[in-house]
């Protein structure tokens, strides 16, 4: 019974905040998370997923979870009046459904936008977000910030091969086929995925890493850790038989912002490109 009229409690807190002219958002979204903040409203921020870490204020507010995996109840408890995050081009949201039902029980809203890999993907979920919150204006700015910095995007010589591998040390490593953001990254950069025959990511074995031969081979700075840096790296079987490994050309980048297709997509293109130039 004490249960219950907890419950009860908590749902009512809920209502009472769903009524208030000051939205209490809960991001579950890293990419949507870094817009809010640039659209100025951290403040109305009151917790995260784990994915959203930029900028490092974030890191300071309450997480609910991994967007795969976001429990109601923590969430709930953070007493939101709007759950915000991503769907894929096939409406499909990382959320689950009786977790939305039970938010939208509790009075609070969900609202997922659809999150495309592309720089007008990106603008465009801008735009939408913007829209929702009435802050259009700020969204110009954000839009032009992209530009700025893909217009120093230098072409380059070749059309390298570049091979990401998702490392969360020896034990899994996978790597990215189509479909996948790191993929559209890599392009925009001027290169070319390594691997391009499944979609999604897959685990990475010897004979695959060969046959690809990458040129450069991209991890994120936590992944190339996990694995003991370069020597780690070049432990893996096929890697040294590669090119990357030959000369050791091998890129690290923060994750979410390779991956992520958030406001800073222009610049994590520039600095891989960059890289892969020098």
């Amino acid at each position: 019974m004490k249960k219950l009229i907890l419950g009860y409690l908590l749902l009512c807190n809920i209502s009472l905040f769903a009524q208030t002219k000051t939205p209490r958002i809960v991001s579950i979204s890293g990419a949507v998370t870094e817009i809010l903040v640039g659209l100025g409203l951290q403040n109305q921020i009151v917790g995260t997923d784990v994915t959203s870490n930029y900028p490092a204020s974030i890191e300071k507010l309450p997480k609910v979870g991994h967007n795969r995996g976001i429990g109601a109840e923590a969430t709930l408890a953070l007493q939101p009046t709007i759950v915000i995050g991503t769907k894929d081009e096939k409406g499909s949201s990382f959320l689950k459904p009786e977790v939305e039902s039970q938010f939208k029980s509790a009075g609070v809203k969900v609202q997922m936008f659809a999150q495309i890999y592309t720089v007008e993907g990106t603008k465009k979920l801008i735009d939408e977000v913007a829209s929702y919150f009435g802050k259009k204006a700020e969204a110009q700015r954000l839009k032009q910030q992209i530009d700025v910095a893909l217009k120093q995007v230098k072409k380059l010589k070749s059309s390298p091969k570049v091979l990401f591998i998702y490392a969360r040390g020896m034990g899994a490593l996978s790597v990215a086929g189509n479909g996948t953001s790191v993929k559209s990254l890599i392009e925009l950069a001027g290169a070319q995925n390594a691997i391009n025959d499944f979609e999604n990511f897959k685990p990475l074995t010897p004979e695959a890493l060969v046959a690809a031969n990458p040129d450069y081979i991209l991890l994120f700075d936590s992944g190339l850790e996990s694995i003991d840096g370069t020597a780690g790296l070049l432990k893996i079987p096929g890697v040294a038989q590669t090119t990357a490994g030959k000369k050791k050309q091998f890129i690290t980048m923060d994750g979410a912002m390779l991956t992520g297709f958030g406001p800073r997509v222009g610049l994590a293109v520039l600095e891989l490109n960059k890289k892969i130039n020098l």
